[in-house]
């Protein structure tokens, strides 16, 4: 039996701490809001997340960040990309010993381009972290608590600490894999979301299935580009945390990237969308480190382009896409590589 905290009470967060639980191992949920801590400790329910869903009995919350940090031998960061610095900066006070983080939010810093592992290695004091763990792939938490079979990917640097990651969630319908190619699954995971929310626009432009596998096609082939480019292992884009979360990202209702940009497609503002979601849409922000990170390695990247150009520049949307259409003629394998 490990200690663990999960870091975060959203929905992927609960439902991390969900599999821990009935894993056998004593989790406990750390939450900057004190009234879900007692929602999670006496209903042992967390409505606004996972609504129809019955949390373990023995899995507890806390709003006291001391109380997380000195309960933790393995950490799991569960909170949204822009959250991690303002939550590592009250964390590390808190620290006493070298303990496990293991991240399974997916993003990228704007304006500094920093991978998720590289803000927690530079936000956390280096002795008190043993390693950083990714935990990636094609997973909604709405059928995670339901035990659908989920398959992921732990991946370090460090194949020790991936296989103690992998040993601490695996079970009979949370099948683990790992990897040690941190930059890949890391871009893969976070640019998977950028092409969610255009092929979303796509289906609110009713263009139906046609222009959707096209865009996820293409939409990998530029994921790649970039990730090689970056130091990635070109064959994790074909893997899980490339090419299996890329589908399931961009073809799923629980998928909030794909509804945000179903409601852009159908008209709606960006503002009105956010407001109406109620919670993080990671592809909106990793979409614009994506248009700087193809500025910066000289990678051509359209469709992140285009959807650059819908959030941040009042395009319409049918207008954007109709530009990938009409770009010059290219020869489709030669510009996998370009």
């Amino acid at each position: 039996m490990e200690k663990v905290c999960v870091l975060g009470a959203g929905s992927w967060g609960s439902a991390l701490a969900m599999v821990l639980a009935e894993n056998g191992h004593d989790t406990l949920v750390w939450t900057h809001r004190a009234e879900q801590a007692d929602e999670i400790n006496d209903m042992h329910t967390n409505k606004k997340y996972l609504p129809e869903t019955v949390l373990p009995s023995n899995l507890h919350a806390t709003s006291d960040i001391t109380k997380a940090a000195t309960h933790a031998e393995t950490i799991i960061v569960a909170v949204p990309t822009k959250a991690i610095r303002e939550v590592c900066e009250k964390l590390k006070a808190e620290l006493t010993k070298k303990i496990l983080f293991v991240h399974v939010s997916k993003g990228i810093e704007p304006d500094s381009l920093k991978r998720i592992s590289e803000i927690l290695a530079e936000s956390l004091p280096a002795e008190n972290v043993e390693e950083i763990v990714v935990l990636s792939g094609p997973s909604h938490a709405e059928e995670v608590v339901l035990h659908h079979p989920t398959t992921v990917t732990a991946t370090c640097a460090n194949i020790d600490a991936a296989e103690k990651v992998q040993d601490l969630f695996m079970n009979q319908f949370f099948r683990v894999y790992t990897n040690d190619d941190v930059i890949g699954v890391e871009i893969g995971g976070a640019l998977k979301n950028v092409i969610a929310l255009a092929a979303g626009i796509t289906d609110g432009l009713n263009y139906g299935d046609n222009a959707k596998a096209a865009l996820i096609t293409r939409g990998l082939a530029e994921i790649t580009r970039l990730g090689v480019k970056m130091g990635g292992n070109p064959f994790t884009f074909s893997g899980l945390t490339g090419m299996g979360d890329l589908i399931v990202t961009c073809t799923s209702v629980h998928s909030r990237n794909w509804r945000a940009g179903n409601m852009l497609g159908q008209g709606m503002m960006l503002q009105e969308v956010l407001d109406q979601m109620g919670m993080v849409v990671e592809g909106v922000r990793t979409t614009k480190a994506a248009y700087q990170l193809a500025e910066k390695y000289g990678v051509a990247m359209p469709i992140s382009t285009e959807l650059y150009s819908v959030l941040f520049n009042d395009v319409e949307p049918k207008v954007a896409v109709d530009a990938l259409m009409l770009r010059m003629k290219k020869r489709e394998i030669d510009d996998m590589k370009h």
